[in-house]
């Protein structure tokens, strides 16, 4: 199964390779150049998301969300196991990361439950059969980062750019929650990460992305194929949940093309 794992990753990486070299190594630059991946980056401005705020059903955004729980890789774990033996100025800001995850010691401040929260309010019971396998391999891929030291840096890139771009999706997700109904507390997971992670994003470029840069810049090449890994994992995701989603109401095939 490792070695599996190794050759998806490997395949992974032959796809953003070309992008990822293309990014400066010079830490300052390259810091601009993963910023400008939330308007450039792969699968960003994916109209699924204003059609999930505006105009999806109950339904529609509870098939939504079963399958995001179902691929849910868990940040907080992800980002404890790629923290190990980091330099320790990145390491504090995984440390901090992680602690804003576990709701700095308060058990309702804690992310993952959060998710638990609005999955009993759509009556949502995550299941690997019924979950499509785009969203799998995001989790998959995340895992494998994650848990191999070979991925290390990879890793820092690829949460580094959830972190980046997940506001704006957050926040339109959190919209159409709020249309069907679902209250403050049952939606606190999506509104709470429509804002926080514009300052985790802002921390994490500063703290961890820009320090490693500068002791080393070979990392930026890993760090920058962890982003787009990421970012093209999420793309298959948000094109395959388009076409189940829009199919069922009608939406002409053209109309979903990004």
């Amino acid at each position: 199964m490792l070695l599996r794992e190794g050759e998806f990753i490997e395949r992974l990486r032959s796809q953003v390779r070309e992008a990822a070299n293309a990014a400066p190594t010079q830490a300052e630059k390259f810091i601009d150049w993963f910023e400008g991946l939330a308007e450039t980056g792969p699968g960003q401005n994916d109209p699924l998301f204003p059609w999930l705020a505006d105009n999806a059903t109950r339904e529609d955004l509870r098939w939504f969300f079963e399958q995001e729980a179902a691929g849910e890789a868990g940040f907080d774990d992800l980002v404890a196991m790629t923290q190990i033996k980091l330099p320790d100025r990145a390491k504090l800001e995984l440390a901090a990361n992680y602690w804003d995850e576990m709701g700095r010691g308060n058990l309702r401040g804690m992310h993952g439950p959060m998710l638990h929260v609005v999955a009993n309010a759509l009556d949502v019971r995550p299941s690997i059969d019924t979950t499509v396998w785009e969203s799998l391999a995001l989790a998959n891929a995340m895992t494998a980062m994650a848990s191999s030291r070979r991925y290390a840096w990879h890793s820092v890139g690829a949460l580094g750019v959830i972190e980046l771009t997940a506001p704006w999706r957050s926040a339109a997700v959190a919209k159409g929650l709020r249309r069907i109904g679902l209250s403050g507390a049952q939606r606190r997971y999506f509104d709470l990460h429509a804002v926080l992670d514009v300052k985790h994003s802002q921390t994490w470029n500063q703290e961890a992305l820009l320090p490693l840069v500068i002791e080393d810049p070979r990392r930026a090449t890993a760090i920058a194929e962890g982003a787009l890994m990421r970012l093209t994992c999420g793309k298959l995701c948000f094109e395959r949940y388009r076409a189940k989603l829009w199919q069922n109401h009608g939406v002409p095939r053209a109309e979903t093309a990004v």
